[in-house]
């Protein structure tokens, strides 16, 4: 017979924190959200941590380009979306890559030789107003020059005046030497006013640039998630069916990490795609979703590098509504930890956990946390912002922007939900809405997070790990519920939001 699970599936706001004491160390400053994405063996560094513990979802209306430099800038990182042409996801990943911090390799070059006419092109193109003129126009090449928009007249120079008499030759410019830091690097550019530092080796062939504007960039985003070659690190998914064709060309435009999108992640098709990447790259994979322990073994023992949880609970998911499977986002997340640390123990293999879904509240993130994630997924919150790809619009006296699932009609990611039948989406399991807009990225984030800090020094915890150790959790009644919020009163308008 059938197996009954006769607990009730339960939601974050079925529960509480119960504050701890407040050590003087616990002060909001002092916290670190700092969370590994990627396994790894005891008492080892996962080769992959998030500064913030936060992802956004691999979603159309959330997950491009923009969005994951938006978000890396930040701390966190994006699943940039696979419903889309294998090409076109990679060439979303590769713009993610060519943003840069710190020493960036030339991407826009020419020769003396060139014109007025191909510098406004390249211009054009791809959006840099400083150009490098080297000797066969490749990043590498001699250096011979500099070329910025202080060097010409676009009213008066002719198209075709070529490059050699506008450029600023080699002999004007101030170069820094292969070998030189970065804070040494800045110190020139500073000395010396500059907007642009070559660097160059002793054969006067060009190395790197570095920029003022990424010194300001790095003062403004602390926390930015950077690779080694201070890229900013992005994630891609991916799916069952076509990943022999779409890993390879995410891979080769750079992507960090990947992460398989699936509305039930516990299945043999999973397995055979985790066995495909590892044995043909060096590049981490995630898995899921799964709501149980069962499902975490296997997905575990296929070699996923992490695994989400969650299946459901999102707030345009219906899946539980139209096919009556799925479980409450905390009882998942609870079962699923606790299978986690158990394989910690045996193993010594410590798995991270994404919680994907079930987050209305900012609380729930710090719930989410406390229960044994190590990071959270969220669709909805981050289509709100400026960053995400979707309309901003005015319904009424409201501004929006549009959302909707994978499983709506409108993204028709019938691979998401494939259980080996035909290609295509037969049915929904997803909406196509709208969310209220809430401005830019930046600023919320700031709000949110300062409510998890807020609330981790309350538990008396100053890092991801200690909250998970200590933190003190009690489930609440349905009149509690109404008790925890404002009543009997009459609210005032106020300038805070309560969100």
């Amino acid at each position: 017979m059938a197996k009954y699970y006769t607990e009730p599936s339960r939601t974050f706001s079925e529960y509480l924190l119960i504050p701890n004491l407040t050590r003087r160390e616990c002060t909001t400053e002092r916290v670190s959200l700092a969370t590994p994405i990627v396994k790894h063996a005891r008492g080892e560094q996962s080769r992959l941590t998030l500064n913030i513990p936060f992802s956004s979802a691999v979603m159309q209306s959330v997950s491009d380009d923009a969005m994951a430099v938006a978000l890396a800038r930040s701390g966190g990182i994006s699943f940039i979306f696979g419903s889309q042409p294998a090409a076109e996801q990679a060439r979303m990943v590769a713009k993610v890559k060519a943003f840069k911090a710190g020493f960036v390799a030339s991407r826009s070059n020419l020769t003396p030789d060139h014109t007025l006419a191909d510098v406004r092109a390249l211009k054009a193109s791809t959006g840099h107003s400083t150009v490098a003129i080297t000797d066969d126009g490749s990043p590498r090449g001699k250096l011979l020059g500099i070329v910025t928009s202080r060097d010409y007249r676009d009213s008066r120079d002719p198209a075709d005046k070529p490059i050699r008499e506008f450029m600023t030759p080699y002999e004007s410019l101030v170069c820094g030497r292969s070998g030189i830091s970065l804070p040494e690097a800045n110190d020139l550019i500073w000395e010396h006013k500059l907007n642009c530092l070559p660097i160059v080796d002793e054969t006067q062939h060009l190395e790197h640039l570095v920029f003022r504007k990424d010194y300001d960039a790095h003062k403004e985003y602390p926390l930015q998630l950077l690779d080694a070659n201070k890229s900013y690190v992005v994630g891609a998914g991916i799916n069952t069916r076509d990943y022999e064709e779409r890993v390879p060309a995410l891979v080769a435009a750079g992507a960090d990490i990947l992460v398989i999108d699936a509305s039930d992640g516990y299945s043999e098709w999973q397995r055979d795609t985790i066995a495909y990447v590892k044995a043909n790259f060096d590049i981490p994979i995630g898995a899921g979703n799964i709501v149980d322990r069962e499902g975490f073994r296997y997905l575990v023992e296929a070699g996923a590098d992490f695994v989400k949880v969650g299946i459901g609970g999102g707030s345009i998911c219906i899946t539980r509504e139209q096919k009556g499977i799925g479980r409450g986002q905390a009882s998942a997340l609870i079962e699923v930890a606790e299978e986690r640390d158990r394989y910690f123990e045996e193993t010594g293999i410590y798995v991270p956990l994404c919680s994907d879904g079930g987050i209305v509240h900012d609380y729930h993130i710090t719930l989410a946390l406390a229960m044994g994630a190590d990071f959270v997924m969220m669709g909805r919150y981050f289509a709100r912002f400026d960053e995400s790809p979707t309309r901003k619009l005015k319904v009424g006296n409201n501004f929006v922007k549009e959302f909707w699932g994978e499983g709506s009609n409108r993204a028709r990611n019938w691979q998401r939900y494939d259980s080996g039948g035909k290609e295509n989406l037969l049915f929904e399991e997803g909406v196509d809405s709208y969310v209220p807009y809430a401005g830019g990225l930046q600023e919320n984030l700031d709000k949110t997070l300062g409510k998890i800090k807020s609330t981790m020094c309350n538990c008396g915890a100053i890092s991801i790990p200690e909250l998970q150790r200590e933190a003190r959790i009690t489930l609440v009644s349905a009149t509690s519920l109404v008790e925890g919020g404002a009543h009997d009163v009459m609210i005032k308008e106020t300038g805070l939001s309560g969100d």
